[in-house]
């Protein structure tokens, strides 16, 4: 194997992100495993159903008894993915524009998606007794798109820690290699404003460390995926030498297949440089030196699929595309199939709305960097995680820029009721002399000026999409 990179930080921060990534700016997360059977709450049914002051505990005794006779185990042959169709999802991603695509490898919940050989607990030898990530990862490369995976392995230390507190199925020892160690959690998992803290106790055992890096190694050598993503509890101080291993092996295993790869993050989990900071559910305030990443769902209340959707719109999720984009940042969408191995149709209708949009209109996302400045207007962007729908509408003043060569694109996140309107980020005192401008998408002739004020444009009386509408600007050289 090539080695390059050390499993010290002064050896990784010699990390650069791949230019497909930069250029790529969106992708598809897929949460998908036996959480969905149920289809209440969210994908934290496994979890909250063991719990005796959640919903979800009240829920399941009602509909399949008590803790002892039906445990979440019991879901997996419920699980049946009889109608999954991996080259049918990738072409619906494809469709809708994505570059790459993520599913969930293995999700707190201990049940792998994938064909491993340190557990029996997957869906190649239960459930689908298929290899999703295998299958997927196939179709995704036929399609020319990116392939990537998510670990969410790190959180099964506790996961289940509810189990242990009443009389269920996870304190059978027969069920060990499922429901895990099951460790008592000292503060509320729940509490995502407690999830910053490196401090938890009890801290993971080495025997699960070691195994955690197993599994991360495992699926980057039978899958090589191009993206490994990590949800938040690896921030724990004791995983700190785990991240320095697995990512010194994984970036030589990347020089060796000859791919640029990469690893999402949250929080201070990694150096800033050394892999890519993602926010979930939310944004950025301002532009960001270093490439960053939202993850966020199509559904405001679950990842996975729940019978009670609270969906957001396309319209939405466009903007905040757009938004991301201008600030460096780029856009993983999560959708969540059925347990027959179908995506709701809310959910493939959006997706189609995102990729007419962006057949338009990608001129301007895809490959392209950021401006001088990232927009302008009255409508502020909360930034953190858990924001993404605490911010108010866009306005037709909100205007987001990126810019390719000598075009600047400005994108409108909300279309004037007026016959013209005003970019004030681009004033006649700014040196920036302008060539010609067109709207991407229309064939109607743009007529602007201007002035001290900004740039006036004419508005079209037809919008050339259901949503954003972007300016293409040409500089003159």
């Amino acid at each position: 194997m090539t080695k390059k990179f050390e499993p010290t930080w002064e050896s990784l921060k010699q990390y650069t992100i791949p230019e497909w990534y930069i250029d790529g700016k969106f992708g598809i997360f897929i949460h998908w495993g036996p959480y969905c059977v149920p289809a209440f709450g969210n994908e934290w049914y496994p979890r909250n159903m063991y719990l005796e002051d959640d919903p979800a505990f009240a829920h399941h005794i009602e509909t399949y008894g008590n803790h002892t006779e039906f445990g979440y185990k019991d879901f997996i042959p419920m699980f049946t993915a009889e109608k999954f169709n991996a080259d049918e999802w990738v072409k619906l991603f494809k469709e809708a524009g994505a570059k790459f695509i993520m599913p969930v490898a293995e999700h707190h919940d201990g049940f792998a998606m994938y064909d491993s050989d340190l557990t029996e607990w997957s869906a190649a030898k239960m459930g689908p007794k298929r290899d999703v990530i295998g299958e997927l990862a196939d179709a995704t490369r036929k399609e020319g798109l990116i392939f990537a995976v998510s670990s969410h392995r790190a959180e099964h230390w506790w996961f289940f820690d509810g189990g242990q507190k009443f009389p269920s199925d996870v304190q059978d020892p027969a069920n060990e290699g499922l429901y895990g160690p099951a460790v008592e959690a000292s503060k509320d998992m729940n509490n995502k404003e407690a999830w910053k803290s490196k401090d938890w106790e009890p801290r993971p055992d080495a025997k699960f460390l070691e195994d955690w890096l197993a599994r991360c190694c495992e699926v980057v050598d039978k899958y090589q995926p191009q993206i490994v993503w990590f949800d938040w509890w690896i921030e724990q101080i004791i995983f700190e030498p785990y991240l320095q291993r697995f990512a010194a092996y994984y970036y030589n295993r990347g020089l060796e297949w000859g791919k640029g790869v990469a690893i999402n993050h949250k929080f201070n989990s990694y150096p800033e440089g050394v892999a890519v900071f993602d926010v979930e559910r939310g944004q950025l305030s301002d532009t960001r030196k270093y490439f960053w990443q939202n993850d966020t769902s199509v559904s405001k209340n679950s990842w996975g699929y729940i019978e009670n959707h609270d969906y957001k719109s396309a319209g939405d999720i466009i903007c905040d595309l757009v938004d991301i984009v201008s600030k460096n940042g780029a856009l993983l969408l999560n959708i969540g199939p059925k347990p027959d191995g179908t995506i709701p149709q809310p959910e493939q209708d959006m997706l189609r709305e995102i990729g007419r949009w962006l057949d338009i209109n990608g001129e301007g996302i895809y490959g392209s960097k950021v401006w001088d400045v990232f927009g302008e207007g009255p409508t502020e962007v909360p930034e953190g995680e858990f924001t993404d729908t605490k911010r108010s509408p866009f306005t037709s003043q909100d205007v987001r820029f990126t810019h390719k060569g000598n075009t600047l694109y400005a994108f409108l996140l909300a279309y004037p009721d007026a016959e013209s309107t005003t970019i004030k980020s681009l004033p006649s005192t700014a040196s920036i002399r302008i060539a010609d401008v067109r709207m991407l998408g229309s064939d109607k002739a743009i007529t602007w000026s201007q002035d001290d004020d900004g740039l006036h444009v004419s508005v079209p009386s037809e919008m050339p999409c259901d949503f954003v509408a972007t300016y293409a600007i040409q500089l003159e050289e």
